[in-house]
């Protein structure tokens, strides 16, 4: 009789090594921003560090696209930089280099996405560094927030749910805005904002005004 062959050990296939993720574009163009109106206005990281009370290595990061700051860090930084949050969008005012831009297409808002929190803010307004009034399209995905701390920046805000649900926080309020329900708070008191709804979105009409940039 015939020995039975021995059986022959199992090929280890050779492991997948897992690319890192690429970094999501809009991180790095924040980041780039940030970086270009620290450089002008001659700041130091150090100098913006002490005044967001935000560490050197986090700025670093953000400024390299390698973390998606929160719109709590992203006011912060706007404040100390001197602009309103829409000027940390990356966008140009119009190719023919006019200043004075009155009109934005609906295919020509820039956007930016914080996609670690479910938050996405689409600037409405023409874009300029220069602006003091700025509106905004804010979209929040399921569970979407600006995070547990509340927090506060220069100028006014108020705005109008168009859909969905909306929990605001003001001071030690809090209230939930339904589709049709608007508000207006001075931006220097302590807020947070976030979505509720497990599976629908939010959608709000939201305006800045900014009063100490410029």
């Amino acid at each position: 009789m015939r020995k039975p062959a021995a059986a022959q050990p199992a090929k280890k296939r050779p492991a997948k090594v897992k690319a890192k993720p690429a970094e999501p574009a809009m991180d790095v163009a924040v980041g780039r921003r940030i970086r270009d109106l620290r450089r002008v206005r001659q700041f130091s990281l150090e100098t913006v560090a002490a005044r967001t009370e935000l560490s050197i290595g986090f700025l670093s990061q953000i400024e390299r696209g390698l973390s998606s700051p929160s719109l709590r860090v992203l006011a912060t930084l706007a404040d100390v930089l001197g602009v309103g949050i829409a000027a940390l969008f990356g966008a140009s005012p119009s190719a023919d280099g006019a200043s004075d831009q009155v009109v934005t297409r609906g295919l020509q808002r820039p956007e930016l996405k914080l996609w670690r929190t479910g938050v996405s803010k689409q600037l409405l307004s023409p874009a300029s560094s220069d602006n003091k009034l700025n509106l905004f399209l804010v979209h929040l995905e399921p569970g979407g927030s600006t995070g547990d701390e509340l927090y506060t920046h220069d100028g006014e805000e108020a705005g109008l749910v168009l859909e969905g649900e909306m929990m605001l926080t003001v001071d030690s309020r809090t209230w939930s805005l339904k589709a049709g329900d608007s508000f207006r708070f001075a931006s220097r008191r302590p807020h947070r904002f976030s979505n509720p709804a497990r599976d629908a979105k939010a959608v709000v009409l939201w305006v800045n005004c900014v009063t100490g940039a410029g």
